[in-house]
């Protein structure tokens, strides 16, 4: 099959800093983020997150981003340019499956949104409020694949359309409008009644409520908040033009994801003080403190309807973006490795999400009985790829920079045209030393964790 020497790009810095941005700002912003915060200690969590993103998370997207813009390549293809080592290859192909492996579970919970932004729409607030109604949905097998392949469509036709006319332009809409709604409910959510001991629990760094897996747990956030380790950067940076500042890009993607997990938690935890008095059993609600919990918030509101819709509008706008990213990564390595057609790679990964995302789907009911290690079909895939690959990915993408590609070529490529590295020294021993330290503290953690040693 013919394939193209022409690899698409971003018009600009513009089109790139959204286009990371919704890489990195969505679920796990606005769905993880938040139920980690509440259920580790609040505004300690939240200062250990922020110190790790200006630290970790700034070296590894700095990293990830001149890799692939200096190779041209997805993952693989940028590995194996520096090097024919079959385990620095077998790295670049952790990087590459990780986007394959976690886009069908992610659509799945993408279809969970949909479903609830479509009864926000037609129903009663205190029917979806209900006791019962996640659980209902999520075991009913046709319905929660409806939603997922609905979910899926979507994410799919925007690849189809390409890099600028698809990625590019849906982000430049949706992340806008994204920190406008965020904004809106953040306001809403911190003047109910009661809603200051929230602000005060998510702000205010109470050390007290420090624990080793408040730091192990924002560590492991930052791979899934920030896009690190997923191959996502580097198949972005690799449309990135030479005339684009990474470090100012980086920034302003740190800061634009940062500020949206604070104020995903200032929408929801706040909320939860309102709606609950900041009891314990709420705040620890997990997972299913934005599918029950913020329901229950809603019904007891004015206007609640309203505010239903106009959050879970902004779910979709985050889990869409974030999808579409994940997509990119693993059509581009379709491209970039085996020459195919940007179509044809779309089209074997729709295949894909719908025979992994079924299994995820179809978990917690038809194929309820059915476990690995324990766990349903999409959460064992959230584990294996959260707190087991992206450790075992970045670890690989350090030591590519230390040992093959040389920090001194980084460097030179974030400075080109004239570009300041104000950080260079930041970056250089962080690389060397802390992001390998700590994805080794993720991995053994969660093996650990796996084996009951330790709870998660």
């Amino acid at each position: 099959m013919e394939h193209s020497k022409k690899r698409g790009s971003f018009s600009g810095k513009i089109g790139f800093v959204l286009s990371a941005a919704g890489a990195s700002v969505g679920l796990g912003n606005i769905w993880r983020f938040p139920y980690l915060c509440a259920k580790y200690g609040g505004g300690i969590f939240l200062a250990i997150y922020i110190i790790l993103a200006l630290t970790f998370g700034y070296t590894m997207i700095i990293a990830e981003t001149a890799i692939g813009r200096h190779t041209k390549k997805s993952p693989v293809g940028a590995f194996s340019s520096f090097t024919n080592k079959k385990h620095m290859i077998f790295g670049g192909w952790i990087n590459a499956v990780i986007p394959i492996l976690i886009v069908p579970y992610y659509s799945v919970i993408g279809g969970w949104v949909c479903k609830y932004l479509y009864d926000y729409i037609t129903a009663d607030v205190n029917v979806i409020a209900a006791d019962g109604f996640f659980t209902d949905f999520i075991t009913n097998g046709a319905e929660s694949e409806f939603w997922f392949l609905i979910f899926s469509l979507i994410v799919l036709l925007i690849i189809f359309m390409g890099v600028r006319r698809g990625i590019e332009s849906v982000s430049k809409i949706m992340m806008p409008i994204l920190a406008v709604l965020a904004v809106v409910i953040c306001i809403y959510s911190v003047t109910r009644p009661g809603a200051l001991e929230g602000v005060k629990y998510c702000l205010i760094p109470d050390f007290s409520r420090f624990s080793i897996m408040t730091f192990v747990s924002a560590m492991g956030q930052m791979f899934y908040s920030l896009s690190i380790a997923m191959g996502i950067l580097i198949t972005f940076g690799s449309y990135v033009k030479k005339d684009v500042s990474i470090e100012q890009s980086t920034e302003q993607v740190e800061i634009f994801d940062t500020a949206i997990a604070i104020i995903a938690s200032l929408m929801i935890i706040p909320a939860v003080f309102a709606f609950s008095g900041g009891s314990p059993e709420t705040l620890k609600a997990g997972p299913s403190l934005m599918f029950i919990t913020m329901p229950n918030i809603f019904a007891s509101m004015g206007f609640g309807k309203i505010i239903g819709i106009l959050f879970f509008l902004l779910v979709l706008f985050a889990a869409v973006t974030s999808a579409i990213a994940l997509l990119e990564s693993a059509v581009s390595t379709f491209y970039d490795e085996f020459k195919w057609s940007r179509n044809l790679g779309t089209s074997v990964m729709g295949l894909i999400m719908v025979a992994l995302g079924s299994l995820s789907s179809l978990g917690y009911g038809p194929l309820g009985g059915v476990t690995i290690f324990g766990m349903q079909f999409l959460d064992f895939f959230d584990f294996l790829t959260n707190s087991i690959m992206m450790p075992i990915a970045a670890l690989f993408t350090c030591l590519l920079v230390i040992r093959y590609m040389s920090i001194a070529l980084i460097e030179e490529e974030v400075e080109l045209g004239g570009h300041p590295f104000r950080r260079k020294k930041m970056f250089s021993f962080m690389i060397k030393y802390l992001c390998p330290l700590f994805v080794l503290i993720i991995l053994v953690s969660s093996i650990c964790s796996v084996l009951g040693l330790i709870q998660i």
